[in-house]
């Protein structure tokens, strides 16, 4: 019975892969040693196209790989992410016919909120916190993190514009787009509503606006 064996080891360091400078080979890296991350790699998964591996580990880090060369793309999505679990964390890619085309988005569970981010970018698109989690439930008190109910698993559901999210606290959470028919039936609300309820539907959704923005850019500090 053969053996299996390792042909070679993604490597952080390594943006040229195989082929090297010159497509032959030219100042290639040994592939016999190298990390991809400096802690413990708990999630591994393919594009849909097969073109590029996707990893995250301890390290707080998520790095896309080529998978033709086995060179890192230099994906970098900053210092917001992180990475907690034991078990396997794996993020979500939106399948192509979801993507604006030649876009790769992904969906990052970040403990208490979905990080939203162009998978080659790194740009982070949004980011999407539970219905009833606050900030302050997200992060813990005096900047103490709060993994109690954290995101624990997401999945796209196949063939639609739709994926789940799995809670520690027992919760399975469905994310999708707001319809027409749902965005109608605001408009007719607002109508109906008269002028002065319109400015308190207005002073709300600003209030809320501008927490979200000024949460977004707030810097914590974890120790």
């Amino acid at each position: 019975m053969a053996h299996a064996g390792c042909l070679g080891v993604l490597d952080m360091e390594d943006s040229l892969g195989v082929w090297g400078d010159d497509g032959l080979g030219t100042n290639a890296r040994p592939s016999a040693r190298g990390k991809a991350h400096m802690g413990a790699c708990n999630g591994v998964l393919w594009t849909e196209n097969g073109r590029h591996l996707v990893t995250a580990g301890h390290d707080e880090r998520v790095r896309v790989w080529h998978t033709e060369s086995g060179a890192n793309a230099l994906a970098h999505f900053g210092p917001i992410m992180k990475n907690t679990h034991l078990s396997t964390l794996l993020p979500v890619i939106a399948p192509e016919y979801a993507s604006s085309p030649g876009g790769h988005i992904m969906f990052y569970p970040n403990e208490k909120e979905i990080l939203v981010f162009d998978l080659f970018e790194g740009t982070l698109l949004k980011r999407r916190r539970a219905p009833g989690v606050t900030f302050a439930q997200a992060h813990g008190s005096a900047g103490q993190r709060n993994v109690r109910n954290s995101i624990t698993s997401l999945v796209w559901r196949a063939g639609n514009i739709e994926f789940y999210s799995a809670h520690s606290d027992g919760v399975i959470r469905s994310w999708k787009p707001r319809t027409a028919e749902e965005a109608e039936v605001d408009e007719d609300e607002t109508v109906e509503g008269g002028d002065e309820e319109n400015e308190s539907r207005k002073r709300k959704r600003q209030a809320l606006d501008d927490v979200f923005r000024d949460l977004t850019k707030q810097k914590i500090t974890f120790t």
